[in-house]
């Protein structure tokens, strides 16, 4: 924290110390909760009467009201329960698990066990942080167990899940960003619906359909390249199958490596000894000795080969 913050706290403690009644005023309830749930004392507030100069205590000045104080409660005093990162990236997974975890603690409910139902969706909270129902969720189980303080602080997150998903969706929709616009405004719309979510959804779901389906037609161009990959490197082993043999003698002109693997293939499934000839037309001896070797090949001359 800067220095300048420091101070400035340091003269805001020093004032709520020379007159506490800072701490009744509206704008610092959050700030007056959270001391409360501390531990700490907040002393009443003081009404001066201008015209006689006497100082009426506020105890006096509410003696006077009847207020049905039967379901109040004492503030609870708990350390503040875990709250997740709102910051991260939620994936299917982790959604998945929390939407398991939250039905245990729905399970837990009915039967009774508060206490367990708390475990199950913390632990739900921290794999997803992000839901604002499972904030509400367990602030309404803090209410069963009486402690409001917890609850108000939930309470506070779900509305700050439900209005950040709104706000970053309007957000995304002004960068273009329209599939996790609709994602946003989706889960804000189905947490707090109103008139300007509904609007921008309609304004930006023909975008996002068009991305879908481009998505899809590349998709099946891919699969159809990939197939006719696959078919092209199956072909050559087609044709190794049906490629006759050479007759014997035969002098076979070839230009291409693949033609000479499958003619090789050929052969050695017929049992045939197959000469290379490696000869060049730019080769002016090539060009001579051509014609011997197709000679020799038509009339071969018998010969045993010994190992």
């Amino acid at each position: 924290m800067d220095d300048s913050k420091i101070k400035e706290l340091k003269l805001f403690v020093e004032s709520c110390q020379s007159d506490p009644s800072i701490l009744h005023s509206p704008s610092l309830g959050f700030f007056k909760t959270f001391l409360q749930s501390l531990g700490a004392k907040i002393p009443p507030t003081s009404t001066s009467n201008g015209e006689n100069g006497h100082t009426f205590n506020e105890d006096i000045i509410e003696s006077d009201l009847e207020l049905d104080d039967s379901d109040v409660v004492k503030p609870d005093i708990d350390p503040p329960q875990k709250m997740g990162d709102l910051s991260i990236e939620v994936t299917d997974e982790n959604r998945d698990l929390a939407q398991t975890l939250k039905s245990k603690a729905i399970d837990a409910i009915s039967q009774g066990k508060l206490d367990e139902a708390i475990e199950h969706l913390t632990e739900a909270i921290m794999l997803n942080p992000s839901s604002a129902i499972l904030y509400a969720t367990r602030a309404s189980v803090y209410v069963k167990l009486q402690k409001p303080n917890a609850a108000i602080r939930d309470a506070d997150v779900a509305l700050q899940v439900s209005k950040g998903y709104k706000m970053r969706g309007i957000a995304r929709a002004m960068l273009g960003l329209w599939e996790e616009a609709a994602y946003d405004l989706g889960i804000a719309s189905s947490l707090d619906y109103d008139d300007e979510i509904g609007s921008l959804l309609k304004k930006i779901e023909p975008n996002v359909h068009k991305i879908k389906e481009h998505r899809r037609k590349y998709e099946r161009l891919r699969k159809v390249k990939a197939n006719e990959r696959e078919r092209q490197k199956s072909q050559p082993k087609t044709e190794d199958m049906h490629t006759p043999a050479q007759t014997n003698g035969e002098v076979v002109a070839i230009h291409k490596a693949i033609e000479l693997e499958t003619r090789l293939t050929a052969s050695s499934r017929s049992n045939q000894l197959v000469i290379l000839y490696f000869t060049a037309t730019w080769c002016g001896p090539c060009r001579f000795m051509a014609p011997l070797y197709a000679k020799l090949a038509e009339t071969p001359k018998s010969c045993v080969l010994e190992n």
